[in-house]
């Protein structure tokens, strides 16, 4: 048996992989669903993720195993359309009439900015198509750097630096341009009268969970189990002290519900794929990872009324959020009940950060101050619930030198046999984090125990 530590879209992945070739496993989530940041809340209608969600059309692997599931037809692609709020008014920037009529850069500007995100590079009056093809060569490049040598100081100044400040906060100078020209390929597809093209399934991102986990069995899924230690034999080698013979033999889980005493079990495995946060991993193997975290508060409003005319609002003014995020101008309100849904999102960096300290009464009420802030029409009775997510990692900062700080999906590498990682700091969620990437870093894990 072979036994996942992590019961996310990672960890789900790899046993669906595993199980499609014949072998079995046991998938160990400590959360009381598996899911992960997939997971959901009710609605008067379909549920709706805690964290808001979408497809790009650069992901492909989520839409095969959608086929795989019989699930595909339930993807819709969609226009989700973006504005940018600059001095208390909201700017489309989805067709090109609207970026052209966008106050803020000049004609020169919209040029480079273009220019950029079609990944032509035209420095020097010579247009190339080939320069940001190589992605990783900008690794070490910092983000500013490359912004102002590739761009203008106004394209940086008044579009790129307050969506920076958004993400990164206080760690904007350490992230790496690989990490934005990763970005700009991966939101792939555009319409160019009407803005960029998203997917989202009819009846959620559920509809895909609920299916990935049928085909895994749900028998095969242990919720509110942590595994606690890995233990490891020797083996049958002719050197029993030889690290070569040394592998992974069982773990050791713990139920975590607090419903009565958590007693442990030890379960014999053949192999581990380790899918969750890094420091997981380290508290089972010792292997440390230096990549660092950035953690997010995310809110659910449900509202009587709309309050945007878009899907994502970006922000350049001061708000104590780093977006607002409209699902019902992109999935439709029928689906909910007539429910108008917004999100309000912010990532924090750390746990000393100070909206990180603040309780959820404390952020719901900072943030409806922020909204009507924004809007002064804004009406607060409209909202009849808010529900907040929280999470102290869900995205890893892609400073320079990222590459070499990645965890490798085999650890035999590390003299750990046996254990395999398929968690966020892996490659495949490089140069950005994505359900795509989840499970290609399941599958990769999976593929190397199955020797292919």
């Amino acid at each position: 048996m072979i036994g996942i530590v992590g019961g996310g879209l990672a960890g789900l992945a790899a046993a669906y992989r595993l199980r499609s070739a014949g072998r079995e496993v046991r998938v160990f989530e400590t959360g009381a669903e598996p899911g992960g940041l997939a997971a959901t809340y009710e609605t008067a209608g379909d549920r709706i993720e805690a964290y808001y969600h979408h497809l790009s059309r650069t992901e492909e692997t989520i839409v095969e195993l959608a086929g795989e599931l019989g699930v595909e037809d339930r993807i819709e692609w969609r226009v989700g359309e973006n504005a940018y709020y600059v001095d208390g008014v909201a700017h489309p920037l989805d067709t090109p009439w609207e970026i052209a009529a966008y106050p803020y850069l000049s004609i020169y500007d919209k040029f480079r900015l273009t220019a950029l995100t079609l990944g032509i590079d035209v420095r020097g009056g010579r247009p190339r198509r080939d320069t940001y093809d190589d992605i990783e060569a900008f690794e070490d490049v910092p983000i500013k750097q490359f912004l102002l040598e590739h761009t203008t100081p106004g394209v940086y100044e008044y579009f790129f630096e307050p969506l920076l400040d958004a993400k990164f906060g206080e760690r904007k100078e350490d992230v790496s341009a690989a990490w934005l020209l990763g970005r700009i390929k991966f939101r792939g597809e555009r319409d160019l009268l009407r803005g960029e093209i998203l997917g989202y399934l009819d009846g959620g991102f559920a509809t895909f969970t609920d299916a990935l986990v049928e085909a895994v069995g749900r028998e095969r899924i242990d919720t509110e189990t942590a595994v606690t230690e890995l233990s490891f034999s020797d083996g049958e080698g002719p050197d029993v002290d030889d690290p070569v013979d040394r592998t992974v033999e069982s773990v050791t889980v713990e139920d975590t519900s607090g419903d009565g005493d958590a007693t442990a079990e030890t379960c014999d495995v053949e192999a581990v794929v380790v899918a969750t946060m890094p420091d997981v991993l380290e508290s089972l193997t010792g292997y440390e990872c230096s990549i660092e975290f950035q953690g997010s508060i995310c809110a659910l409003l449900t509202m009587d009324e709309p309050l945007l005319d878009t899907y994502w609002l970006n922000l350049a003014d001061e708000a104590p959020f780093g977006a607002l995020i409209e699902h019902t101008n992109f999935v439709p309100t029928e689906r909910y009940g007539g429910e108008h849904l917004l999100y309000v999102a912010s990532y924090v960096q750390g746990p000393d950060d100070d909206l990180w300290a603040r309780d959820d009464g404390e952020i719901e009420t900072l943030w409806l101050d922020g909204i009507e802030s924004l809007f002064p029409d804004f009406d607060r009775e409209a909202v009849t619930d808010v529900r907040i997510a929280r999470n102290p990692k869900t995205a890893p900062v892609y400073e320079r030198g990222y590459l070499d700080m990645v965890v490798p999906y085999d650890l035999d590498v590390e003299g750990h046999p046996g254990v395999y990682y398929a968690g966020m700091a892996s490659r495949a969620q490089y140069p950005e984090r994505s359900l795509n990437g989840a499970i290609e870093a399941g599958y990769a894990a999976a593929d190397r125990i199955l020797g292919r």
